[in-house]
């Protein structure tokens, strides 16, 4: 590369970087600095960054939570009331459903706090410190050369951190990286067990448009559901007791009724999971074709046989609701992924950069010593794991995760009924074994690991397929359809009582080995660990090549301020009210309205199925207070923050810190979002929470509710 490609390609990689717009980002609230600052004033902002978030007064990030293990939800009342979406609720809903209360369908409502119904095993978090550990984990791994050691340091380091905390049941402390291994904060919350479900609306509005409508603009989706933190007397963390209090927050958020224009101020508090936006040329490479692809193939194939099940059963309808659209939703993010990041060249735009980071380290010899090999080692790392990697998601999605007798054989296993008390045994059974066979189908588990076989064995290659594979086809020549049937009159974990047997008497236990199921478990365990052993070299290559990607391009670009990869810890991100122009000569307006509902209402499809009462509801445009200037309910609208997976049940706050909506989606022209942020396109989508209020107070007939918020009109 001559002198003036050189200088081209650095030129190319500052306009790379310089596109890091104002709106992107989700950004430690600890971090936020005078740059990020001054923008959201500009945007609108009204609040001090110390009433947004103080490490020691009350402040609107008081408020915001972990809801369950993956979602978001908002403090709303001085007793405990959370606000989140419905379908960050919805296993909790499916969990106290049944066919005769079928909360699912009709949803739920609470009279009075006595009518609350708690919810097993569904906790709360609250984040209550966030300290930076850098310097004492970097002064000690910083001249560790080999990348596996270096990892182990800074994980022992870090559990001494957490130890020091003094964690139990109630108090959870993890060590987490930033920056791809360059920074690290302690971070500390209360957890809290006693939660109970308060207010859901039915399906028909909290799931309206059903995967039809997923991660698509315009929605008509009232994605909320209510719940409620209980503490004990001292108003701290407890298990659950009839006697415990509606917990009392450090703050709670303002709720607004004044509604929102479009170009006004939005902002989200979260708690994001995963985004990857350095991720090198490679690595997105494998993402599309050895991630995304056998994940779409696989559960599609799923889904297709639960879904069959499901409209033909109310029973089969209610267990298998949650699990089927936690499967669909990341399904159909891969497949929007896949579309994305082809649509917009991200590959292309990724080898630019990669480029223009050569250039700027051959400039210099002591770039080159410290990050010479950097690019090589991303290449070598993915290029070498591509078929390992495509062969392990293939192997999780069919067998792992697809077949629930496999899941099943492998949670009995994992039980030490040697070393564990009678104590230890019940538990295990109350909190992990009834629960799977409260919302389980062998019938339809049987269909589903027959397909589930054959994919693995057309898409697998021999050297990486589980051993019991071979027997199986000696056996069987291939008829999976006639193995799972026989596995499933053979094994023997069909049944609790045999399953409690198996855990109390050491001699039974020996004899799950010879079960059908056990062997197909442990065998597909086996094959995992060994795929994952011949990743692991990659592995440290891959880690050790984007840490020292990462760091080089944060010194080739010492004025740029950096925020790091979500990794489910808080964040903010703000921007925009704002509508966007999906193609050429379309434009979608920021908001939606009821009419919505009664254009695309459908008795015949029960994705748009909705109630009479609901309907007439709609059709009486009795909106009161939560009507719009010209009458009309506002259902949904579009900010540009930035967000992903775990956002879901964000708080949208306006510029005064108070609550306008839920976040609840992104849209289907911007699912490359994780990878390559697009400010034209990327837009988050959330229900207004007037229409939320609405259905509490006008289909809910629940003023209770109303009356504990603190409503700005």
């Amino acid at each position: 590369m001559n002198w003036k490609k050189q200088i081209w390609s650095v030129l190319l990689l500052f306009a790379a970087l310089d596109q890091v717009y104002a709106d992107e980002g989700m950004w430690v609230l600890k971090e936020l600095n005078k740059q990020n600052l001054a923008r959201m004033k500009e945007l609108g902002f009204t609040p001090s960054y110390e009433q947004l978030y103080s490490e020691t007064d009350p402040c609107v990030a008081n408020a915001v939570v972990i809801f369950g293990g993956g979602c978001t939800g908002i403090t709303v009342s001085q007793e405990g009331l959370i606000f989140t979406n419905h379908h960050c609720g919805y296993g909790a809903i499916q969990q106290l459903s049944s066919v005769e209360h079928d909360y699912l369908k009709d949803g739920f409502v609470s009279q009075s706090k006595e009518q609350e119904l708690p919810v097993p095993g569904l906790t709360v978090k609250y984040l209550r410190q966030t300290i930076d550990v850098s310097d004492r984990i970097n002064s000690v791994i910083g001249k560790i050369d080999d990348e596996y050691k270096r990892l182990m340091a800074a994980d022992s380091i870090g559990n001494v951190l957490c130890d020091s905390i003094g964690v139990d049941e109630f108090k959870q402390a993890s060590v987490i990286p930033f920056y791809s291994d360059n920074k690290y904060y302690l971070i500390v919350y209360n957890v809290f067990r006693d939660v109970r479900m308060v207010f859901a609306p039915p399906s028909s509005v909290g799931k309206f448009g059903g995967d039809t409508d997923n991660w698509m603009w315009p929605r008509h989706t009232g994605d909320f559901s209510i719940f409620r933190v209980y503490a004990n007397a001292n108003n701290e963390p407890a298990e659950y007791s009839k006697d415990n209090k509606p917990y009392s927050p450090k703050y709670v958020a303002e709720v607004s009724l004044q509604g929102y224009q479009d170009k006004d101020f939005a902002m989200t508090i979260g708690f994001p999971g995963s985004t990857s936006r350095y991720l090198c040329s490679w690595g997105v490479q494998q993402r599309i074709e050895d991630e995304n692809i056998p994940r779409i193939e696989v559960r599609g194939i799923k889904q297709e046989i639960w879904k069959k099940a499901m409209s033909e059963s109310d029973a089969v309808r209610i267990k298998y609701a949650s699990k089927y659209a936690g499967s669909s939703n990341y399904w159909k993010n891969s497949i929007g992924m896949n579309k994305g990041l082809a649509r917009l060249g991200v590959i292309a735009r990724k080898q630019e950069q990669e480029q223009a980071f050569a250039a700027w380290v051959a400039q210099d010899p002591q770039r080159q010593a410290k990050y010479g090999e950097v690019l090589n080692l991303l290449k070598e790392g993915y290029t070498s794991a591509n078929e390992c990697q495509r062969a392990l998601v293939y192997l999780l999605e069919s067998l792992e995760r697809g077949t629930e007798i496999v899941s099943l054989a492998r949670m009995v296993n994992s039980f030490d009924a040697e070393g564990s008390t009678d104590e230890e045994r019940q538990i295990f059974l109350e909190d992990r074994i009834k629960p799977f066979f409260k919302d389980y189908e062998p019938a339809l588990d049987q269909q589903v690991l027959a397909a589930m076989m054959q994919i693995a064995k057309e898409r697998i290659p021999a050297a990486y397929l589980p051993d019991e594979f071979t027997n199986i086809d000696k056996k069987y020549k291939g008829d999976y359809k006639k193995y799972a049937a026989d596995v499933f009159k053979k094994t023997k974990l069909l049944s609790y009582d045999n399953i409690v047997n198996f855990l109390s008497d050491p001699k039974k236990n020996a004899k799950l080995k010879k079960d059908p199921a056990f062997a197909l478990s442990l065998s597909s365990f086996v094959a995992l660990i060994e795929l994952k052993n011949h990743l692991n070299e990659s592995a440290d290559k891959i880690t050790k090549g984007e840490r020292l990607y990462l760091a080089g391009l944060m010194e080739m670009y010492p004025d740029k301020t950096f925020y790091s990869d979500a990794n489910f810890t808080m964040r903010a991100s703000y921007g925009s009210i704002s509508g966007y122009r999906p193609y050429d000569a379309a434009w979608y307006n920021y908001f939606t309205t009821e009419k919505g509902i009664l254009e695309k209402q459908d008795p015949t499809n029960d994705e748009f199925w909705v109630q009479e009462e609901i309907l007439d509801l709609v059709r009486s445009r009795d909106f009161g207070q939560y009507a719009n200037e010209n009458g009309d309910l506002q259902l949904c609208f579009l900010t540009n923050n930035d967000i992903t997976g775990g956002n879901s049940g964000s708080p949208i706050f306006d510029k005064n810190a108070r609550l306008i909506g839920l976040a609840f989606d992104g849209n289907w022209e911007a699912m490359s979002g994780d990878i390559a942020f697009e400010p034209e396109l990327q837009r988050c989508i959330g229900v207004d929470i007037r229409y939320v209020l609405f259905m509490i107070d006008k289909w809910g007939k629940c003023p209770r509710l109303i009356q504990e918020l603190k409503l700005v009109k």
